[in-house]
């Protein structure tokens, strides 16, 4: 019986042989592998909570989060049930994280794994970097662009929250210094209500991406107040007298002379001069221009404000003082009017000459222009009376102070005393 089995062994061994790889062959005939080719297959992170848990960030390098190509051999009576990018799948898991921060790729099949031949991929490496988390928080800083119409200004800018938090890898937020929103306020006259978009500056103001951040608002709600501008004079009196022989001559100069503001414009339309209180300007005694610098902010209405960013309040206010020029000009005698003489009166006066010199004094400009038919002499009952230098009206000789009627601003400079004759008129006889 044993010589029976070992009989021809090498025959019977390969027959053994040839009938498996007949098998094979006929198998392979009948259902051979097929290529299967996949594209773009996206890598799946796993475990990534081992890296954020310490407080660090990663960040996928060169795009090796994607796989460009997968191809797998399969069975050719599996193609139907294996094709579609949700059979394939690639993860890294951070379990296999290395000191070079690389992961190697896994890929399988969904189905059928188990009947894969061969993988071939084009990257089974995801790159990393890896750094700390930093969180920072940054007040909002609102701005405007753009031109308004003429007379108007930007009026204050406010946000509905003032601050704004920024979390990410500590490269990038590092780099970060303002956190700004910005409206364009081109062609407006009313205020502004709209949403900006935050946006993150470095130092030297260029914008820094956010593709790589975490805010906790993305927009913010801004007010833009726009206001009307008017520009206002200012009109500047003084308190005092100048010294003996001098006068104000009424000139005032201010430096500036006017201020821009801005405000509502029912407001500004009801705004046409600031008026200074003279108390702020004293010339007194002064013998020369009077120069004061008058701050002038707590006299601006409180419904207004400056619109010029360069005005500080103060105004340099100049009083011009003159000393007085003195004319001497010739009065008639018979030019002398006697006025308010009671009824059954006549009066007349006499001088010693029939000319004589009086003084008239004042600022040069006004006295020098006087010519001699604005110069009335005068003789006022009345006001004589008034004084007291008559007591009642009487014929007799009278010494009384003449007055000359002259232009504004000029006066004489000492009295002149007449002869005043008054005598009773004959009443008339029927």
């Amino acid at each position: 019986m044993g010589k029976k089995l070992t009989n021809n062994l090498g025959l019977k061994i390969g027959s053994v042989l040839f009938a498996a790889i007949l098998w094979v062959l006929v198998t392979n005939i009948n259902d051979p592998f097929t290529p299967i080719d996949f594209t773009d297959v996206p890598v799946k992170i796993k475990n990534a909570e081992l890296i954020t848990s310490q407080g660090k960030m990663y960040e996928v390098l060169e795009g090796s989060d994607v796989i460009d190509s997968v191809t797998i051999m399969v069975p050719r009576s599996l193609m139907s049930s294996m094709q579609g990018k949700d059979n394939i799948e690639a993860i890294a898991d951070m379990n296999n994280l290395t000191n070079l921060n690389t992961i190697h790729i896994e890929v399988r099949a969904v189905r059928n794994n188990d009947k894969v031949d061969s993988f071939e991929v084009s990257n089974d490496t995801l790159k990393l970097n890896i750094e700390d988390k930093k969180n920072i928080s940054l007040p909002l800083i609102p701005n405007t662009s753009g031109s308004l119409q003429d007379g108007y200004i930007v009026g204050n800018v406010t946000t509905d929250q003032n601050l704004v938090r920024v979390s990410g890898p500590e490269s990038v937020v590092s780099r970060i210094k303002t956190a700004e929103v910005n409206v364009s306020v081109t062609g407006f006259t009313s205020d502004i209500g709209t949403n900006a978009e935050i946006k993150l500056y470095d130092a030297k103001g260029q914008e820094v991406s956010k593709e790589k951040l975490t805010l906790n608002i993305n927009n913010v709600g801004v007010k833009v107040e726009i206001l009307a501008t008017k520009s206002v004079p200012f009109r500047f009196t003084a308190s005092g007298v100048p010294a003996a022989g001098y006068r104000a001559t009424g000139m005032v100069t201010a430096s500036p002379d006017s201020v821009l503001l801005a405000g509502k414009a029912n407001i500004l339309n009801n705004l046409s001069v600031i008026d200074i209180p003279d108390t702020e300007i004293d010339i007194t005694g002064a013998r020369e221009n009077v120069v004061t610098v008058v701050d002038v902010d707590k006299y601006i209405p409180a419904s207004v404000n400056p619109a010029d960013g360069e005005f500080d309040g103060n105004v340099t206010v100049t009083v011009a003082v003159e000393q007085e020029t003195v004319r001497t000009v010739r009065i008639s005698e018979q030019d002398i009017a006697v006025e308010n003489l009671p009824e059954g009166y006549r009066a007349e006066v006499t001088t010693y000459e029939e000319e004589f010199s009086v003084q008239i004094r004042g600022l040069a400009a006004d006295v020098n222009a006087v010519e001699a038919n604005q110069i009335r002499p005068v003789v006022d009952i009345g006001k004589l009376i008034e004084s007291g230098a008559l007591e009642e009206v009487e014929e007799g000789y009278y010494d009384v102070k003449l007055s000359l009627e002259l232009p504004e601003g000029v006066e004489m400079r000492d009295s002149v005393t007449v002869r005043l004759n008054i005598e009773k008129t004959e009443p008339e006889t029927e």
